[in-house]
């Protein structure tokens, strides 16, 4: 059984984790992961194994800086550690009081620190935890053979067991079993293992994530009875038709099956029923059975049925010894005609790209994290997800198969450093590239995480690592994949820059492509189908423009989807000097070197708060599109394999926000298919004048593993204005308007109303409304907008921080004053320095009614660069924190993210989203007809668009505050309500967060004159 690259008698050996040659010694060979049980009680109940003994929970624990002041000897029975501190185990080093967390994208962690090259490891600083664990063997477990199972230890360690040495092993991510039983004691057990950070395997490991090490895994015992299948491989495969099914297990024993003993297999529906068996002797080392099946039912993330697969191995006696589930999923994933096809269909990835992370235990994660991920991203018609970029927990695929996730099963590599630096390609000292001496160790990486995973149907694609170049180590990987798994495709996105190795991957894959060059290559006769292995950078306030790429779907064939960046923030949480926690990210914990923010860049907060940029996820991953009109609604039903049954069409009319109508019917839509749909509306229901408002939706009709019923999986809205002419308006009583103009100050007073300008600060002063103010801080013209995380890879402060300074500063040049029969208008005109020719003028007229009207117009000017913002802002007191908007929501949303968002009548307070890590630009909302700011009394102000909608933000803290503040403990005390009323704002811009400008018709260009209008009035 044992497959080691040393023998099992030599002594262990520090200089192992620097030899390429070896890096796993007396382990065990990878196996499937399929779960076994003794009776067919605990079989069907599938209860926790008998045959598995946790090892779970507290450990002693030493830590050492570095090998040279490790506890050589505590592995020896009589080394006392009662004195040691304690650790849990799983988990990380890191985490838990020992060393600190490291954040670095690209570059090596010890980058600057040792000047080292591969396979070498930094000689001084490679922290090393020694773990000791005391135990009894369980009864069941006495007189049989005794394993252990390591399922993820970052990144080497070495195991003795009573002061014998057992094994050794590098790959973080794959499990790790040993052999204990020459060394198991009667009574107590001493279980010793000493972990490095840093060994030949960490070149291998240069993923984008926090460095971390230890048991971060689950660890136990195993057992296995008389007669065990060690290694079970299952492969339900279907003919051309796809209706005809046949199953292959090919089973390996742990020892040679003694004659007379029998094999009994059984598959069984969903709905419990026998649909096929076998009955036959096994004997030998192999064996393999066949049950065939007709007219399957499929799987697919659409519907994901599974089969129960149930084998039941009889000894020579006739007893029962071990009884094997396994479910089982018919499908069939293959190339046709140059397009990747799932059962026969066109397939298109609606993906991200997950990490496995909790914010207070990295990426020692819980079923409980797995489970809420896999509800999540059924929830937002999440399909695919790429898991980025190593092997998950076992019970991760369960879930996929379960749920009905695709997957893209990416082994561990990444040696990004070894060949990029600062965006450069540059392979000089590349890893593994062409050495083959490197070979061994990378090749044992793919075998354990395709053996431990080939059961899973919700596997459809293989990938040989990330961002590691290419060249003929990481091609042989792929050659492997492809002669031990012809059911399944093989990805890797290197190649791009190493074409002499395109035959590595069976399909295009690339990272943050623009739509542009997506086109570019669809148009040019491709050979392969085209996926976006990582695209829409979702760093901060991010994901605009992702409608570009989902729009490509219906253009071309062999554009099949992509894998947004990422799932969730990798941010930890952290107290900080006055016990108070926050998110932090690299940096925060003194390490060094880092990359700081560049970790939080998910549509998922790091603890599991879904971001507003989920919104626009869901709406563009629609499998069912639904486009409607005034008089009824088409919906495109883009589903693969199953109708629009399994939900209720709900349709509701809305008139300036407010539901006036709603009702429900059922639609049978086949997949792949559209149908014209006629709404029940009474007659003369539009019977005035007004904005309507036509939504919708498709929900759940009955609740499922993954959502509760009356889930929205499909949303769509149409918005249409009756005439408004044909109502005669209402005259308001005349009220006399007085106005003093003072040397200083311009009062213009009416019933119950005093509104102030003030010559000397040349701008509006005061609002006071039946003797309450509403202005603490006076309107001014701004320009600039607290940067996103992506505006700042874009370097936006260099290339329009004039903006910043118009701002900040300018320079009131004309007071103009004008009584009307009905009004009062004072006009303010500003000229800025950035420029001489510009000109920005603000107009407030006063109506006796108490409402002011405000409209700014910018006059342009050439040679100066895009404008972020185009506002008005000012401050009220924070007593009014209260918000009722009548705009796109519910969540905040960007010109160029606002696909997902729908226009309603909102409701929220006025808070600042601590969910994006690093503070910046959040809040917005566009298509604002009108917005009510008030106190919890309900006394305030409205502010409504005169002419065009408006763009409108309510948070406590200005643009400044958010722009000079690297976490949220550094903004202010809150004593304010900024309130920021836009004619337009730049979008967010998403193509990645290191240079990807915001699209053209998202920006705002200086040359161009702009204007926008909006009344204030009282509540």
């Amino acid at each position: 059984m044992a497959t080691t690259s040393i023998s099992k008698k030599i002594n262990p050996s520090l200089s192992w984790i620097t030899d390429l040659n070896v890096f796993a010694v007396n382990r065990l060979p990878a196996h499937s992961d399929h779960l076994y049980y003794e009776s067919r009680h605990e079989a069907h109940a599938s209860s926790t194994m008998k045959m598995r003994h946790n090892l779970n929970g507290n450990w002693k624990f030493y830590h050492s800086k570095n090998p040279q002041n490790r506890p050589g000897n505590f592995y020896e029975i009589d080394f006392d550690c009662l004195g040691w501190g304690d650790i849990n185990v799983p988990g990380h080093i890191q985490l838990q009081g020992y060393g600190k967390p490291q954040y670095v994208n690209t570059m090596y962690p010890w980058d600057g620190h040792n000047d080292i090259r591969p396979p070498e490891v930094p000689k001084n600083h490679n922290p090393v935890g020694s773990y000791v664990k005391y135990f009894q063997v369980p009864d069941n477990m006495k007189k049989k053979p005794v394993y252990i199972s390591f399922q993820g230890v970052e990144s080497a360690f070495y195991v003795w067991l009573n002061g014998e040495f057992v094994g050794y092993s590098e790959d973080s991510f794959t499990p790790a079993e040993f052999d204990l039983t020459p060394y198991l004691a009667d009574g107590e057990n001493k279980l010793a293992v000493e972990v490095y950070q840093f060994s030949t395997g960490s070149w291998l490991e240069d993923q984008d994530f926090w460095r971390f090490s230890g048991i971060f895994r689950d660890v136990y015992l195993y057992t296995a009875p008389e007669i065990h299948v060690y290694d079970l491989h299952v492969r339900a495969e279907l003919d051309d038709s796809y209706t005809k099914g046949r199953l292959h297990a090919d089973m390996k024993f742990l020892s040679s099956v003694p004659d007379g003993a029998t094999a009994v297999a059984k598959l069984y529906d969903r709905e419990g029923y026998i649909v096929g068996s076998t009955n036959q002797t096994i004997g030998g080392m192999n064996q393999s059975i066949t049950i065939e099946l007709d007219k399957p039912n499929l799987w697919s993330a659409e519907n994901p049925y599974l089969y129960k697969l149930l084998i039941d191995i009889y000894n020579e006696s006739g007893a029962l010894v071990e009884i094997i589930p396994q479910k089982v999923g018919f499908r069939r994933f293959e190339l046709i005609d140059k397009i990747m096809r799932i059962n026969g269909e066109r397939i298109v990835f609606k993906g991200v790209n997950r990490h496995e992370f909790n914010c207070r235990s990295g990426r020692s994660i819980t079923k409980e994290d797995m489970l809420w991920d896999i509800k999540t991203l059924k929830q937002n018609n999440i399909n695919a997800v790429r898991t980025s970029h190593y092997p998950n927990q076992s019970y991760w695929y369960e879930l996929c198969d379960e749920y009905g996730v695709y997957v893209i099963d990416e082994m561990n590599l990444e040696s990004h450093g070894s060949w990029q630096k600062m965006g450069a390609v540059e392979p000089s000292w590349n890893v593994p590239g062409n050495m083959q001496e490197w070979q061994d160790i990378v090749m044992d990486r793919a075998i354990s995480m395709y053996e431990r995973d080939k059961n899973h149907p919700s596997i459809l694609i293989w990938s040989c690592g990330n961002e590691s170049y290419a060249g003929e180590v990481i091609f042989n990987v792929s050659k492997y994949f492809k002669a031990v798994d012809p059911s399944r495709l093989v990805h890797y996105e290197g190649v791009f820059h190493n074409r002499a190795y395109d035959e590595t991957s069976d399909m295009e894959s690339r990272m943050y492509a623009k739509p542009v060059d997506i086109e570019k290559y669809l148009n040019d006769h491709p050979e392969k189908p085209y996926i976006s292995c990582e695209y829409m950078h979702a760093m901060g306030n991010s994901l605009g423009g992702m409608y570009k790429y989902t729009d490509l779907e219906d253009i071309y064939p062999m554009y099949q989807g992509g894998f947004i960046w990422d799932f969730i923030d990798q941010s930890l949480m952290k107290k900080d000097r006055y016990g108070q926690e926050f998110l932090a990210y690299g940096g925060d914990f003194g390490d060094r070197p880092t990359d700081y923010g560049f970790c939080t860049n998910g549509i998922v907060y790091a603890n599991r708060v879904l971001s507003p940029k989920m919104q626009e996820v869901k709406f563009l991953y629609q499998n069912i599109k639904l486009v409607p009109t005034r008089d009824g609604v088409t919906i495109h039903n883009k589903n693969l394999f199953i109708s629009t049954e399994e939900y209720e069409l709900e349709y509701t009319l809305l008139l300036e926000g407010k539901e006036i109508f709603r009702s429900s019917l059922y639609v049978d839509v086949p997949p792949n298919s559209s149908q014209q749909i006629k709404y029940g509306f009474p007659v003369g229901i539009v019977n005035e004048a007004g904005e309507y408002c036509i939504q919708t939706s498709f929900k759940l009709k009955e609740k499922n593993v993954w959502a509760e019923a009356g889930h929205e999986v499909a949303f769509g809205q149409f918005v249409f204005d009756e005439d408004k002419s044909m109502v005669k308006k209402v005259i308001s009583p005349k009220e006399t308007l007085r106005v003093v103009n003072g040397d200083v100050n311009i009062g213009v007073h009416g019933k119950d109303f005093t509104i102030m300008f003030s010559k000397q600060v040349g701008s509006l002063t005061s609002i006071n409304y039946a003797g309450k103010e509403m202005i603490e801080q006076p309107p001014s013209p701004l320009f600039w907008r607290a940067q996103t995380d992506n505006d700042k890879g874009f370097k936006q402060s260099f290339h329009s921080g004039c903006w910043l300074t118009a701002s900040i500063a300018r320079n009131c040049v004309g007071i103009e004053l004008d009584y009307q029969n009905d009004n009062v208008k004072v006009g303010f005109t500003y000229k800025l320095s950035i420029s001489s020719d510009i000109k920005v003028k603000l107009t407030y007229t006063v109506f006796p009614d108490g409402s002011l009207s405000v409209k700014s117009v910018y006059s342009g000017a050439e040679n100066l660069p895009q404008m972020p913002m185009f506002a008005v802002t000012f401050k009220v007191s924070a007593d009014y924190n209260q918000v009722e908007m009548y705009a796109k929501g519910p969540e905040e949303n960007y010109s160029d993210r606002a696909k997902g968002a729908r226009l309603g009548i909102y409701k929220a307070a006025v808070t600042h989203d601590k969910g994006y890590v690093v503070p910046q630009e959040s809040g917005n909302r566009t298509d604002v007809r009108w917005a009510k700011l008030t106190n919890t009394n309900g006394q305030g102000i409205k502010i409504a668009s005169a002419t065009n909608p408006l763009e409108c933000n309510f948070s406590p803290y200005t643009a400044l505050e958010l722009e000079n503040a690297a976490h949220h403990y550094e903004l202010p005390n809150v004593h304010y309500t900024v309130v920021t009323v836009a004619g337009k704002q730049m979008g967010v811009g998403g193509d990645d967060s290191w240079g990807a400008p915001v699209y053209d018709e998202h920006l705002l260009q200086s040359n161009e004159e702009m204007e926008f209008e909006f009344i204030i009035s009282r509540i």
